[in-house]
């Protein structure tokens, strides 16, 4: 099922429930970062010192063989 196909599916779910007297709590988050966006963001971690080198290269290695 394609990213948009599912995004419907759950928005008409959330949809479905609420008109049934449920008030679910639907989260619709969509991630719309791109590979280089998530190195920035890595690299910008490790340089504040929220991660060390090793989360930093293990990670790296992660987002660059689409892990």
């Amino acid at each position: 099922m394609s990213m948009p196909a599912k995004f419907l599916s759950v928005l008409a779910l959330g949809f479905m429930l609420t008109a049934c007297g449920s008030s679910p709590k639907l989260s619709t988050e969509v991630s719309t970062s791109t590979t280089g966006q998530q190195l920035i963001d890595l690299k910008t971690a490790l340089d504040q010192g929220v991660i060390s080198q090793s989360e930093y290269d293990h990670k790296k290695k992660e987002i660059l063989h689409g892990s």
